[in-house]
């Protein structure tokens, strides 16, 4: 018995060893229809107030304005097209302000955060983190730098039920995502920390001040060329 449970358990962590990378290499050409925080989020909107809605438009990355493109490069990972996934020099920096701060500075990259968001679920946990790092590994060894781009811009959260630049740009803009300007570009891009809380359509303080903060950083990072097709 205790054989036959354990051969059964290879053949789980075996099976869904596969279907991970199979998943990968899928997403690697089709776009991402829903994702695991979509259907969380969907199910806390109904048991919250019994109305939830779901708002994703898929576009392509040459489909979306170069100033958002480089927004969220400036606000949430400058070394993006640098690194292989993980950014060990921001991870010892924020170890280092992590000993003084309230709050707790993560350091997880644009590709850390797409393998979360398509992957697995919003709750942290080591296990979590665990799988985190798997499918970071993945996406980065089989999607291009721009693939995981693409991923990320269409699959984030950016709303009460917004995910994607599409979404957001028709929603709070009325306009689409190729035609942000640099202004709406830059909010979208400030609100990211916490898109429930913070707006992009009505921006607090903060956002406004966040926003100043990446337009600045934005002057300062060279950006390959391709970003602004």
């Amino acid at each position: 018995m205790l054989k036959k449970a354990y051969r059964g358990i290879l053949w789980l962590i075996a099976g869904l060893f596969t279907l991970s990378i199979l998943m990968v290499l899928l997403y690697r050409f089709v776009p991402v229809p829903v994702t695991p925080l979509m259907i969380i989020r969907y199910a806390e909107q109904r048991k919250e107030d019994g109305k939830a809605a779901i708002y994703h438009h898929w576009v392509p990355l040459e489909a979306i304005a170069g100033s958002l493109k480089k927004a969220v490069i400036a606000s949430e990972d400058q070394r993006f097209f640098e690194h292989r996934g993980f950014d060990l020099e921001q991870i010892q920096k924020a170890r280092q302000e992590n000993k003084t701060r309230r709050r707790p500075r993560g350091a997880s990259t644009i590709s850390q955060q797409t393998a979360k968001n398509v992957f697995l679920w919003p709750r942290s946990s080591w296990f979590r983190k665990g799988l985190e790092a798997y499918f970071t590994f993945l996406i980065e060894l089989f999607w291009s730098k721009e693939r995981i781009l693409e991923v990320y811009l269409n699959s984030i959260e950016m709303g009460k039920g917004i995910y994607g630049a599409e979404a957001v740009a028709r929603r709070y803009f009325n306009t689409s995502a190729f035609r942000l300007t640099k202004t709406q570009a830059t909010l979208i891009a400030a609100t990211l920390p916490n898109p429930l809380r913070l707006s992009s359509r009505n921006p607090s303080a903060y956002v406004l001040r966040r926003r100043q903060e990446i337009l600045r950083q934005m002057d300062l990072i060279t950006f390959p060329a391709h970003l602004d097709r």
